[in-house]
């Protein structure tokens, strides 16, 4: 299936919000929530190392891709008008002052820690007997792993790795002149090491490296070490490649990935001109890909002091709801042959989605198990199933997707381990991804053979899942199980499946979907002057659908948008988009579900699945969405949504320039994930 090719629309700063701004903007509000004091001091912790693998993806995916797009001197505007050389004038302005900006924020929290009896330790503040145990430490668990490398003069330079936190050293060798070694900090250990005797205090790892290199260097002058980090090109695209050599393709490019180009150096602002100089020939970088960071590089290494068990300073523990009539053990195919069933992560426990799979694995009257998978992390309660499932006799189809970005190496694994085991193992369309997330299971019953479905907004992953918000609709209703297993045909098979009876599925159709209910809803509203839509999405990208949505804004229609991350609709503009408003969540969970809700003339209609509204999901993606088909899940849907809208603790709202406002703070505050903790899906529907 050929990825869908779309007519560009006019290029247009007053009708669209630049995409990378906007991202940079989504990641300011991951920085700010580190910032917000109502937030327990180690969840701050944990924003602050998000914000930081955010932005290192950022630059390794978006930035890596603005430079190659310089390099082959591609012109090709965005929709809000910049070209690749203003798009990344535009990033280094905003993305560097939020990096600084944080390191400050390191500073301060750590500052906090100190109160809560929590230490990191500068080496020069051990007293001697701690430096001389730590020195043991060193002697037996850190210098084994270390390997110093000269960097310069050196007629072939060692590879630097991605997102690696080095040392640079400088050396003075009286026989040979002065040069420039390269010790990488070990990623197998800890960055923050404890103190001996105590478990509140920590020295940083490249700490003990750097008041030890004599060891490493015996013998040799050490002029100075300046930490240093690089993050490359990890963007790979895999293009025109044969399905049968695709799975050679993937495993060369995780390795390729490894040695993509360097786009960006983090560098300690004490480094001397002379190390610089030398760090950006060896990378083939210039002056302007360059930050200067004080204190500490790689933030992302805060998750360790955040994990830390400490009463009070982390969230209280959320125990997900679990629906008795979906517990292990019950009827399970019994309740949905009368009712579908809608649950909402992680508010109800993925415990439901991994029963359905496992129910079916034991079911003696389940005689075949048909599968997506995204992204499952590294150990799956549902492979597991799959695997039993294939085990016992029964038929087992799984589409493994390979070409999810940084899991490809999980992926792997699992469609081995499927295909041992006598799965039917696939791989989709090399030229697009396969982003539905699926599952059929088919019984016979006395009455005949009968299929059930779960279609759901996010991965079959139980890491993800407690702190990801996302929705999945268990269904038995014909038309869309039979639409579920005549899309699995096509994945797995050879199909020109084009027409479905209710999924809406991308590329073929998806984005006409949307835009033909909103047409719909103009519609409507001009012969009842009554008529609303409510999105709530990851992102919304793609011109098509903006376009439409100012048609019915301008039409009189409300809109309301709950878009987490980049969103290039521009709200708020007289004349064509004054009835729109967008908003976004950054809170405690991860806002990832995709709903969809149209007034539809009094009869509302709700659609949750896959996609957000982007051109990528829309015409280079196997997406779908699935129709609410049942009155009380759709009523409950809108009930969500309103309740998101009602938030006031964790909601910020997009101004017409682009910029984000935190919802001015009521008397009271309301804060829609921590009512929701309490007012699950499975609770109220099902009981």
């Amino acid at each position: 299936m050929p990825p869908v090719k779309r007519k560009r629309p006019p290029v247009s700063a007053e009708r669209y919000l630049n995409r990378e701004r906007s991202w940079l903007y989504f990641n300011q509000r991951v920085l700010e929530e580190a910032e917000n004091e109502r937030n327990p001091l180690l969840e701050r912790l944990n924003f602050l190392s998000i914000f930081e693998s955010n932005l290192d993806e950022f630059y390794m995916v978006r930035v890596s891709g603005l430079v190659e797009q310089m390099l082959e001197g591609v012109l090709e505007m965005t929709i809000d008008g910049l070209s690749p050389i203003e798009q990344a004038r535009l990033i280094a302005a905003t993305a560097l002052p939020l990096r600084r900006r944080a390191g400050e924020l390191w500073d301060r929290l750590r500052t906090e820690l100190y109160g809560h009896g929590l230490r990191v330790r500068q080496w020069r503040e051990l007293d001697e007997a701690h430096q001389s145990e730590l020195r043991d430490f060193y002697e037996r668990e850190v210098f084994p792993v270390c390997t110093p490398l000269i960097l310069h003069p050196s007629p072939s330079p060692p590879f630097i790795s991605n997102r690696s936190l080095n040392l640079a050293v400088q050396l003075v060798d009286k026989p040979s002149g002065p040069k420039l070694a390269r010790v990488k900090v070990p990623s197998v250990l800890p960055r923050f090491i404890p103190v001996p005797r105590s478990r509140t205090e920590f020295v940083l790892l490249e700490d003990l490296i750097a008041h030890n290199l004599d060891k490493l260097f015996p013998g040799v002058e050490v002029r100075g070490a300046y930490a240093f980090r690089v993050l490359r090109d990890a963007d790979i695209e895999i293009r025109e490649v044969e399905a049968a050599d695709l799975i050679a393709t993937i495993e060369r490019t995780i390795r390729q990935r490894r040695f993509g180009d360097a786009v960006l150096l983090q560098l300690a602002p004490a480094a001397p001109a002379e190390v610089r100089k030398a760090l950006l020939q060896i990378l083939e970088l210039d002056e302007e890909d360059v930050f200067e960071i004080e204190g500490l590089l790689g933030l992302e290494a805060l998750s360790e002091l955040a994990k830390l068990k400490k009463p009070g300073l982390r969230y209280p523990t959320h125990h997900p709801y679990l629906c008795p009539k979906l517990a292990p053990g019950r009827p399970f195919f019994e309740l949905l042959a009368r009712r579908d069933v809608l649950v909402h992560h992680p508010y109800d426990s993925l415990a439901t989605v991994e029963e359905f799979v496992k129910s079916a694995a034991t079911d003696p009257d389940v005689i075949g198990i048909k599968q997506t998978l995204y992204r499952v992390g590294a150990e799956s309660p549902i492979v597991d199933a799959l695997l039993a499932a294939a085990e016992a006799g029964k038929q087992v189809a799984v589409m493994v997707e390979l070409k999810a970005r940084f899991d490809e190496s999980n992926n792997l694994v699992w469609a081995r381990a499927l295909e041992r085991a006598g799965v039917h193992v696939t791989y989709g369309f090399a030229e697009m991804k396969t982003h539905a997330k699926l599952c059929l299971v088919v019984r016979r019953e006395s009455r005949g053979i009968k299929s059930y479905a779960h279609i759901g907004t996010g991965n079959y992953n139980p890491a993800t899942a407690r702190v990801y918000t996302d929705m999945g609709l268990f269904t038995s209703n014909r038309d869309i199980t039979q639409d579920v297993s005549e899309l699995f045909n096509l994945l797995t098979g050879f199909s020109r499946q084009r027409d479905f009876r209710k999924l809406v599925v991308a590329p073929l159709h998806l984005r006409d979907g949307i835009i033909d209910r909103i047409r719909r809803e103009i519609v409507a509203f001009g012969r009842t002057n009554s008529g609303r839509i409510v999105f709530k999405m990851n992102s919304l990208v793609d011109p098509e659908v903006i376009d439409v949505l100012y048609e019915a804004a301008a039409a009189g229609i409300p809109i309301d948008l709950i878009v987490r991350g980049i969103c290039c609709l521009r709200p708020g503009v007289k004349g064509l988009s004054d009835k729109v408003r967008v908003r976004s969540i950054v809170g405690r969970f991860l806002e990832h579900s995709r709903v969809y809700y149209f007034e539809n003339g009094g009869e509302p209609e709700a659609l949750i699945g896959s996609a957000d509204l982007m051109s990528r999901n829309l015409d280079r993606r196997i997406e779908t969405l699935v129709p609410i088909t049942q009155r009380k899940i759709v009523e409950h849907l809108l009930d969500v949504l309103e309740i998101y809208l009602r938030d006031s603790a964790q909601t910020w709202v997009l101004q017409p320039d682009g910029e984000y406002r935190r919802l001015a703070p009521k008397r009271t505050l309301f804060d829609a994930q921590a009512h929701l903790m309490s007012h699950s899906s499975a609770r109220i529907l099902h009981g």
